[in-house]
């Protein structure tokens, strides 16, 4: 290993200090309706130690980047950088550029963090030696939508996969959510890649694993984080998602999960039961052969099976009224179909400049 990159590793890393100056970065695009909050959660931190918020400003059209002057001119802590292209690497490098402390935290527009995230990510860099750190995403709703949209972010059905969807014990990890970075990783590997507009952080864990560094999760560091309120939003949300996750496959190949290939298959599958469906019923099927007939009518069996789970999984949904139960039934496939067909769409063209609409 490159001595450059030695000092990722969880023996290069020098220590931290007692209480080492943090600075938030955040990327933001018209979020007049979460951005107050969420600065508002990152100043009632429970920490000592020195703070600043540094805000990557893209072209809002509503009343967002308003609302963050009248906060910057009320506290010297929130710090602004234009970011005119309004892509979400570009945001965060320009703002990590523009910080000074050794700890760098990335935060969202559509979180809030538990008042002791910092002291918590401070304790955990430490004790694990990790480069990056990060804890559980739990999502949270106001209206019926929102919170079937947040059941469905962290139910294994819904999201599955990572630790910072549905929870796990503490330990290393393939990525992180939103992530707790020592200066260090963008010191010594630069900045988030600005030519991957989804899925830029696990690229960068990614870089960040490959030069020996250490990604840990820590289920204590706990962040609110408030979902897409609306269906065309959620499904534009993860056509590019699925887009750029093919993108990544298509670059990096092995060093992703198999469980990204799931959704995809899905789509495919049920593609081919309608297919099946429709050519029974204009009675096409007729003149094939009896053996023929019965083997393609298995293409059935997956596709029901699918939708018999997302019905049995929304049934048994507990705490929850009608109306929200229903939402979680519809947008479990909503999830899965749109990210999945756009996972087919990435593999074959790329995911060249699709961006996602549903800001």
């Amino acid at each position: 290993m490159s001595k450059i990159l030695e000092i990722l590793t969880p023996e290069g890393l020098p220590p931290l200090a007692e209480r080492p100056g943090v600075s938030f970065i955040m990327p933001v695009l018209n979020e007049a309706e979460h951005i107050a909050k969420a600065i508002t959660t990152i100043l009632a931190q429970d920490y000592e130690g020195d703070k600043e918020i540094v805000l990557a400003l893209g072209p809002s059209t509503d009343d967002t980047n308003r609302i963050i002057a009248d906060m910057a001119a009320n506290d010297p802590r929130i710090q602004t950088v234009d970011n005119p292209q309004a892509a979400t690497p570009i945001g965060l490098n320009l703002a990590i550029a523009a910080t000074h402390h050794p700890v760098i935290i990335r935060v969202d527009a559509h979180s809030g963090l538990r008042t002791d995230y910092t002291e918590q990510a401070i304790d955990t860099l430490r004790q694990t030696q990790a480069a990056n750190c990060g804890g559980l995403m739990l999502a949270r709703g106001r209206t019926s939508f929102q919170k079937a949209v947040a059941r469905a972010y962290m139910s294994p059905v819904g999201l599955g996969g990572p630790a910072y969807h549905s929870g796990d014990e503490a330990g290393e990890a393939e990525s992180a959510y939103l992530g707790v970075y020592r200066r260090e990783v963008f010191d010594h590997l630069g900045g988030f890649d600005e030519g991957i507009k989804r899925g830029q952080d696990w690229e960068l864990n990614l870089r960040i694993r490959t030069a020996g560094g250490r990604i840990w999760f820590n289920p204590n560091m706990e962040v609110t984080y408030w979902p897409r309120d609306s269906w065309s939003k959620i499904s534009q949300q993860f056509w590019a998602t699925g887009i750029w996750r093919a993108e990544l496959i298509r670059r990096y190949g092995s060093a992703n999960s198999l469980r990204y290939f799931a959704p995809p298959v899905l789509v495919l599958g049920m593609v081919a039961s309608v297919i099946e469906a429709l050519l029974q019923l204009t009675g096409r099927t007729k003149t094939w052969p009896k053996f023929l007939r019965r083997f393609t009518s298995l293409v059935h069996v997956p596709s029901l099976g699918y939708v018999s789970a997302i019905l049995a999984t929304a049934s048994a949904a507990k705490d929850c009224g009608r109306r929200e139960r229903a939402w979680f039934g519809l947008i479990l496939p909503t999830m899965h179909l749109c990210w999945g067909a756009g996972f087919l769409r990435g593999l074959v063209t790329g995911a060249g400049s699709t961006k996602d609409g549903s800001r």
